[in-house]
């Protein structure tokens, strides 16, 4: 078996890349915003219709350069009733997306959200790989997970 030289370095202009938007996909946008917006505190900067759909943007208030679109299912009006039960199936499992926020108290924002009547996937607990986290299912199904690094 032949060895492969490794390549000279190039210089290579690095490029600023940072995340601007994440998707997570709603089955009752006014369900999500009482979820996201008055029980996880995150505010509403944008709440747009097109063709019968809608798309909610929230954020943390910490975080102005990132957003998070609560969006349909499938945004697609031209879809199949078939496609739209699959995803809609897909979503009440909980298989479409899932997020990870941070937090400076893992463990008063899991009574919080536990308090407010969220869907309890996992209490806190220490994970072998530095954090300490929780696990919530939102309204539509989605997993949502909060971390907090040990030591903090």
């Amino acid at each position: 078996m032949e060895k492969r030289k490794p390549r000279p370095a190039r210089s290579v202009k690095r490029m600023d890349i940072k995340l601007s938007q994440c998707f997570i996909a709603v089955d009752d946008h006014d369900k999500a915003l009482a979820f996201y917006r008055d029980v996880l505190g995150l505010e509403v900067r944008n709440d747009v219709g097109f063709e019968g759909m809608r798309w909610v943007t929230v954020g943390a208030p910490s975080q102005p350069e990132v957003n998070i679109v609560l969006e349909p299912p499938l945004a697609d009006p031209n879809a199949s009733a078939a496609d739209r039960q699959a995803m809609a199936e897909l979503l009440a499992k909980g298989l479409l997306r899932g997020v990870i926020f941070q937090s400076d108290d893992v463990d008063a924002t899991f009574e919080r959200i536990r308090a407010a009547g969220g869907e309890v996937l996992q209490e806190p607990v220490d994970q072998p790989y530095g954090v300490r986290d929780c696990a919530f299912r939102d309204p539509s199904g989605n997993m949502l997970r909060f971390t907090q690094p040990r030591g903090k």
